[in-house]
């Protein structure tokens, strides 16, 4: 029998955003990255935070004639000050948590590449050189030895700064492999056999020097050699990996003991590839440091049923959800009562209230930017999304703007939390990596414009300044679903679906909290309707408003009578006395 499946009750009512770090502000330029961490290529320099994105330097075209030669190269010098920095921004957003993609120190731009668990990036703080002498001093293996670096102590002031304004931080655990340049992987490298963490890895022949067809082989996270893979043993890690993985658990959770100053949960990379049996072990772990953290696994399939339970994570990156809204808002590959009759079967699929807790995300760092999903329709999810697939780069026009502004007040709307990728709400755009992991749009800046094409292509010239129009109506989505009890934790009851007109309504409703109605045309034609609401307990004068545009919709009969222009909605609620 397994453990009771509970969600912590603040994290049904938050609003995600997701930060890729080194991408979302400089907020210090004296710990920029040097050429010798990342292997730079000679005459490497920093790259400009506001050129075009497919302009390359010169040391670029020294390289290679490839944009993807050199992009992976690219540093534009995103920390942790920039995102204390931008704290407010995000509150002003309606923000209630973020999630960091790794933060821990490892020499890749996106950080999955993992050096050192227990030290945030000797980079993203204010001192690499002095980080680099104290993580120099200590056992790696013993906890005991470890220090508090400068970036490791900006990071748990990131932390206080978050929790004083009610918010919340997840941060990426990737505990399926690591880097190349992990301290034990480094040490099995140099010493072959003789490592004593030669069993911590799936390791398949050592080098002995005394053989001369002898080879160092091991198995590589998706094959890639730079992503060692950990060992397994009957179902879970490798019981040192394990120890190792709990301890620096322990640390980020409650650093010095205090479950106050620590994260408030973990988003979990790909755990399908680790046997569940860890999973199970680790998620009890951190349930008995803070017993009110969430933890939520990147699983792409629809069986997050599987991985969502008392015993396991929380919740779920909802990437089904994502699929599905494509196919309907984008793609118009399935009916409204298609998209809605999925949504059901999704949310039936999970646990008591996990569809509350649920992250409700359109793109992320391994998608097309949700802009530009939009202006390709017709692919399948996160499929040949690249420019040289014929993915188009240019900025979206105003249909295909307002088609991502429905999509937005679905996401905002519809049960769980919706989680933004940082910039989407900037109106920034692009393909699947690299493309998607631009140098965030701030306002206060001027972008060159974007003109070039990695493929020497011809394109139009886009203005890439941050687009205040967009950013104030992902604002106002925020405001309304903070303000509305009954999108946050109530149910949903499907009211009026038209398939032939392209419509649908729904309502969310939560006993002693307002009921919301939301209405969708994705239809490129007005349209006119009523809306018949006999399964809402309200008064018989009861009138409605709509939220967006602060208009009266009346009541007669129990019924409403609505008017949406083409492609776009509405959310109604009822009237102050």
């Amino acid at each position: 029998m397994g453990s009771e499946y509970y969600i912590p009750e603040w994290a049904k009512h938050i609003i995600w955003y997701q930060i890729f770090p080194e991408r979302f502000r400089n907020g210090d330029p004296t710990n920029n990255p040097t050429a010798d961490r990342i292997n730079a290529p000679q005459d490497w320099q920093l790259s400009a935070w506001t050129s075009d994105w497919y302009h390359r330097a010169k040391w670029e075209k020294a390289e290679g004639i490839s944009f993807l030669d050199t992009v992976y190269y690219r540093r534009y010098g995103g920390d942790l000050q920039g995102i204390i920095d931008k704290l407010d921004y995000l509150q002003n957003l309606g923000v209630g948590a973020i999630y960091l993609n790794p933060v821990f120190d490892a020499i890749s731009l996106h950080k999955y590449d993992t050096s050192y668990y227990h030290h945030i990036d000797r980079f993203f703080g204010p001192d690499p050189q002095g980080d680099l002498q104290l993580i120099e001093q200590e056992d790696p293996q013993d906890p005991s030895t470890w220090q508090w670096t400068s970036a490791d102590r900006l990071f748990l002031q990131l932390i206080q700064e978050v929790h004083s304004r009610g918010m919340k931080i997840i941060i990426d655990g990737v505990f399926n492999h690591t880097g190349t340049d992990f301290w034990a992987f480094r040490d099995i490298r140099k010493k072959q056999e003789s490592s004593p963490y030669k069993d911590w890895y799936n390791i398949k022949t050592f080098d002995n020097g005394d053989l001369a067809d002898s080879v160092f082989e091991y198995k590589g996270w998706w094959g890639f050699k730079s992503l060692p893979e950990w060992k397994e043993v009957a179902g879970t890690l490798a019981k040192p990996v394990r120890e190792h993985i709990f301890a620096i658990t322990q640390r980020w959770m409650a650093p010095n003991g205090k479950v106050e100053d620590g994260i408030d949960g973990w988003r979990l990379d790909v755990p399908e590839e680790v046997g569940k049996k860890f999973w199970i072990e680790w998620n009890a772990l951190v349930r008995s440091i803070n017993p009110e953290a969430y933890t939520v696994g990147e699983i792409w399939s629809s069986a997050s049923n599987e991985w969502v339970s008392g015993d396991l994570f929380t919740a779920a990156m909802n990437y089904p959800f994502a699929e599905t809204v494509q196919n309907y808002m984008i793609d118009q590959n399935i009916t409204a009562s298609t998209l809605l009759a999925r949504l059901r079967e999704q949310r039936s699929s999970l646990p008591n209230d996990a569809p509350l807790g649920m992250q409700n995300l359109m793109d992320s760092h391994d998608t097309p930017r949700l802009a530009s999903m939009v202006v390709n329709p017709g692919r399948e999810y996160n499929e040949q999304a690249k420019p040289e697939d014929g993915f188009t780069i240019r900025k979206p026009n105003n249909k295909e703007r307002r088609i991502q502004k429905l999509i937005a007040l679905f996401q905002y709307t519809y049960v769980g939390t919706p989680m933004v990728y940082y910039g989407t709400e900037a109106g920034m755009w692009g393909a699947t990596d690299p493309d998607n992991r631009k140098p965030m749009v701030w306002p206060e800046y001027r972008y060159q414009q974007e003109s070039r094409h990695p493929l020497n292509g011809e394109r139009p010239a886009d203005d890439n300044n941050f687009d205040h129009k967009l950013f104030k109506w992902y604002q106002k989505l925020g405001r309304i679903r903070n303000n509305y009890q009954a999108l946050q934790t109530g149910n949903f009851l499907q009211l009026l679906c038209d398939d032939e007109k392209n419509i649908f309504t729904f309502a969310r409703t939560e006993k002693g909290a307002k009921p919301v109605i939301v209405a969708i045309n994705r239809s490129t034609e007005s349209q006119y309707f009523n809306i018949t609401i006999t399964d809402l307990e309200i008064s018989e004068t009861a009138n409605f408003r709509n939220l967006l545009t602060d208009t009266r919709v009346e009541v007669k009969d129990k019924e409403l009578t609505l008017i949406l222009a083409p492609i776009s909605g509405a959310i109604l609620t009822l009237e102050e006395k």
